[in-house]
C-alpha cells in the first residue's frame, strides 16, 4: 500500500514561464542547482494569488535570474500543462500538485550578459547560458520535452525578430 496520492485527484500548480531571447536570437537556459543530472530550464515559477501573469514572469526574472530589463513579444493565448513523474508527485510543491499550468511569455532580453545574476538571494541555478531555439528540448529534463517542443513550435519564429530589436 502506498501513501501517495492518486495524481488525477490533484489540481495543477499555476504557473508562468519565460523564453528570454538575447539580440543574437539565442535563448536564456540555466542548469538547476537542486538536480543531479544536467537538467537546464528557461525561467519559471508559480503565480502568487491575485497576481497577473505578465507580473509574475518579471517577477519570475527577478528572482531567477537577477534582472527584469526584457519587454514581452509575445504570449500563449492557452495554458499548457505537463504531469509530473509518478515518483516526483508528493515530494514537489508538498504533495499538492500533479504538474505544473503555464501560461509562457516570449521575451526580448534589454539588458547585457553582465546584467544576468543567477547567485539571487534563493538561487535556483548553477551556470546559464544562449543556446538556439531548436536546441531547447533536448537540455530539459524528459517530462517536460513535450513542453518544451510546443514552445519552440509556437515561438521559435521570434528569434528574427529579437535580432532585429
Amino acid at each position: 500500500m502506498t501513501d501517495a496520492p492518486d495524481p488525477s485527484s490533484l489540481p495543477y500548480r499555476p504557473c508562468v514561464g519565460v523564453m528570454l531571447f538575447n539580440r543574437d536570437g539565442r535563448v536564456f537556459v540555466a542548469r538547476r542547482i537542486d538536480m543531479v543530472s544536467e537538467a537546464w530550464q528557461m525561467p519559471q515559477g508559480g503565480i502568487d494569488p491575485g497576481e497577473d501573469p505578465a507580473e509574475a514572469a518579471f517577477r519570475e526574472l527577478g528572482e531567477e535570474i537577477g534582472t527584469r530589463a526584457a519587454e514581452i513579444m509575445a504570449a500563449t493565448e492557452d495554458w499548457l500543462d505537463y504531469d509530473l513523474p509518478v515518483e516526483l508527485i508528493g515530494k514537489l510543491w508538498r504533495g499538492r500538485y500533479r504538474g505544473q499550468r503555464q501560461k509562457w511569455f516570449a521575451m526580448r532580453f534589454l539588458g547585457a550578459d553582465r546584467d544576468i545574476d543567477i547567485e539571487t538571494e534563493k538561487p535556483e541555478f548553477c551556470e546559464w547560458k544562449w543556446v538556439e531555439p531548436p536546441e531547447l528540448p533536448g537540455l530539459i529534463v524528459p517530462f517536460k520535452r513535450d513542453l518544451y517542443a510546443e514552445l519552440v513550435k509556437r515561438f521559435a519564429h521570434l528569434a528574427d525578430e529579437a535580432r532585429r530589436g
